[in-house]
């Protein structure tokens, strides 16, 4: 049985044909619709979970499967990784995305996960951003770390909202000065002020992105602030136990709707609540009436983790177009046995001739 890989020039194609800002737009609406019916009865998507380690770096490999009872499993391992811009010359984030056919566990596709992996956390990101923010008062975006999930981040909300000025901090001065020329396409002016000008991003921000690769203890990255009626917040970079970016000050005065209730009270933001404060999530977000209008007239926080169905989406939207457009290659990469009962039996007399004349044998006796 053969299985689809798409390699990286088949995402190439894909972004090319279809268009980066359409690809997200289709990507934002694919989550809005998947999110507003998800059914966690019949569902298996459990909290991420994995190995972290500190030797040599500081690191961890986790696995992100999901199933929604339609025959598919996705299945994510995702790396993390900060030391990787400055050592070894790669993304902080690293992954790769498996499709499995759920009544055989035959593995249909496979595909690069970090690309889709950062497109659709910009736009859970502007999902929740168009739910929870009043988009008549959201012209100022203001970004803390600029790394390489605050491109995306700012190329989503812009499809869903009316930005027109970027304010942007980096602890490091080259991340933040480079921002503008890596979001250049988005015709977006990008302030960028130094960690004393800081405060003025907080209190001149509409809507603000913390998109952080933090270590686990340092936070958070900020005190407390006189912020805008109605700021919306966008907490990205908390993904250990520990590791968090806003004050819990600003979290207790917030409606907080995280991405994944049960994952973001153990590696969120939310781990800083208590589990009875923290009631809905982006489901619920979609369909308990009422609760999108109340975000829109307070102080509102969306805790993005990293959810395994958006991951899941999105390879299903990848997968369509290389379906349509008959892209990717289809390799055989299982070793499947002409004889289930015999592990050895998909090896030909031309591979293992010495185990077939012993076979031949055998028959003779």
């Amino acid at each position: 049985m053969t299985s689809k890989l798409l390699k990286n020039t088949d995402i190439e194609t894909i972004l090319r044909r279809v268009g980066i800002n359409t690809l997200i737009d289709q990507l934002i609406e694919k989550l809005k619709t998947g999110f507003s019916q998800l059914n966690k009865d019949s569902s298996l998507i459990p909290a991420r979970t994995g190995i972290h380690y500190s030797n040599p770096d500081i690191g961890l490999l986790e696995w992100m499967p999901a199933s929604v009872g339609d025959g598919t499993v996705s299945l994510k391992i995702v790396g993390y990784h900060p030391s990787n811009p400055e050592q070894n010359g790669l993304p902080t984030i690293l992954s790769s995305l498996c499709v499995f056919d759920s009544t055989s566990g035959h593995l249909r596709g496979i595909m690069d996960g970090t690309f889709p992996t950062a497109l659709r956390t910009g736009a859970m990101s502007a999902l929740a951003t168009s739910l929870m923010a009043d988009s008549t008062r959201a012209s100022t975006l203001g970004i803390i770390g600029c790394g390489a999930q605050s491109v995306t981040q700012c190329h989503a909300l812009s499809r869903t909202l009316p930005i027109d000025k970027i304010i942007a901090y980096d602890r490091d001065p080259d991340s933040a000065a480079s921002l503008a020329q890596r979001i250049a396409f988005l015709e977006i002016p990008v302030e960028v002020v130094s960690v004393s000008n800081l405060e003025s991003l907080l209190e001149r921000s509409d809507i603000l992105c913390t998109c952080t690769s933090e270590t686990p203890g340092s936070g958070p990255l900020f005190r407390d602030f006189p912020n805008k009626p109605g700021l919306h917040v966008n907490a990205v970079g908390s993904d250990f136990p520990d590791k968090y970016e806003l004050p819990v000050e600003l979290l207790q005065r917030s409606v907080v709707i995280p991405d994944f209730r049960e994952q973001a009270l153990v590696e969120g933001e939310c781990q800083q609540l208590e589990p009875d404060k923290v009631t809905h999530d982006l489901t619920s977000l979609l369909n308990v009436s009422g609760l999108q209008k109340h975000c829109k007239t307070t102080l509102s926080v969306f805790d993005s983790t990293g959810h395994a169905y958006a991951d899941y989406l999105t390879g299903l939207l990848f997968m369509q177009h290389a379906h349509e457009m008959r892209i990717g290659s289809d390799i055989e990469l299982e070793c499947t046995p002409t004889d289930p009962k015999n592990p050895y039996s998909f090896l030909t007399k031309e591979s293992l001739p010495e185990l077939h004349a012993k076979e031949a044998n055998a028959s003779l006796r």
